[in-house]
Formats: structure tokens, C-alpha cells, sequence
């Protein structure tokens, strides 16, 4: 009898860990800095999400020519030889959560990089004049929201609900079946 309670422990702490052991994933670099693919040239958007009507900068790094800049979310911008990055606007009304390709070229040789459209309204707004009052929108949390939960998370806790369930069930069956005399 022993033997099937140590048993049981051991399982239900290989389950747990198994559960709770986060899961391997490979080490991906940052697609904003190096882009999705390899050229003999570096470039990136900085910052990589930006809400509709902000300001990005294209940087290009290594390019012995002009390079052009494309996107369906912002006008082509042209960096020319010798200098290294310029501000493109996005778009206002560029679509928030969608994500957006940006080509760079340069002397024939492209490479992409991706740009994400953030939720909400750009904190950054150019004016005209550098003493104009810049507004900002509230900085308001999450307010309680569910939204922070993910697979792994409520699978660990349905887990854990039936492992307390179980063990219930296991220490009531054997309170009431055993001693009867």
C-alpha cells in the first residue's frame, strides 16, 4: 500500500513539473534590428510598433548608395548616399494591430523588416513649432481586465484543480471505506 502512495506522489510531481516546466523555444533575433532576412547592408525601423499617425525613423547601415524605403503605410522615403537614416510619418489612418512590411533597397539588394501598428493614439505628435504644447492622451492600465492569461497558464490551473479534486476524492473514498470495525 505503501508502495502505491509513493507512487502516486511521484506521478503527480512529475505531472506538476511537467506542466510548469516552461516550453523550449529557439532563440529568434530581434526582426526589428536585423530584419526577416540577410543582406550585405543593416537596416531597421525604429521603434518597430508605432501607432497610425506616428513618426518612424529608417535607418540603413553599410550601403554604398542610395537606398529607397518602402511601405503601404507610409510615403517611400530615400536615404541618400553618405547619410544614415530619415523619419518617415505613418500614416493616420493606418490600421491599429496590423502589421505592415517595410523594404529597404539598396543598389538592387532588398531587405524586409516588419512594422507593427500599435492600439491607440501616437504619444509623439510633431508641431511646427518647438514651444507648441505636445497633449497627451491618459495613461490608463488594463483596469482589471482577463486578458493577461494564456494557454499554458489556464492549463496549469485546470491542472492543479483536478489534482485537488482527485486528492479529495482519493482521501474521502479512503476515510469511509477502511475502518468499519
Amino acid at each position: 500500500m505503501r508502495a502505491i502512495r509513493v507512487a502516486s506522489a511521484v506521478l503527480l510531481a512529475a505531472t506538476a513539473l511537467t506542466l510548469t516546466a516552461p516550453t523550449a523555444t529557439a532563440a529568434v533575433a530581434d526582426e526589428s534590428d536585423t530584419g526577416n532576412n540577410i543582406t550585405s547592408f543593416g537596416f531597421r525601423v525604429t521603434p518597430s510598433t508605432i501607432a497610425a499617425g506616428g513618426q518612424v525613423s529608417l535607418s540603413v547601415d553599410g550601403c554604398e548608395g542610395d537606398t529607397k524605403v518602402t511601405s503601404g503605410v507610409f510615403d517611400d522615403a530615400h536615404i541618400p548616399k553618405g547619410q544614415q537614416s530619415v523619419t518617415a510619418m505613418v500614416f493616420p489612418d493606418a490600421k491599429p494591430g496590423a502589421m505592415y512590411e517595410v523594404t529597404f533597397d539598396c543598389k538592387g539588394e532588398t531587405g524586409t523588416t516588419d512594422l507593427t501598428i500599435a492600439t491607440g493614439r501616437p504619444t509623439h505628435h510633431p508641431t511646427s513649432h518647438p514651444t507648441a504644447p505636445v497633449h497627451h492622451g491618459v495613461r490608463a492600465g488594463v483596469g482589471g481586465s482577463f486578458g493577461g492569461l494564456d494557454l499554458h497558464e489556464i492549463a496549469l490551473g485546470g491542472a492543479l484543480i483536478v489534482g485537488t479534486l482527485g486528492t479529495a476524492y482519493y482521501r474521502t473514498r479512503r476515510r469511509t471505506g477502511g475502518d468499519n470495525s
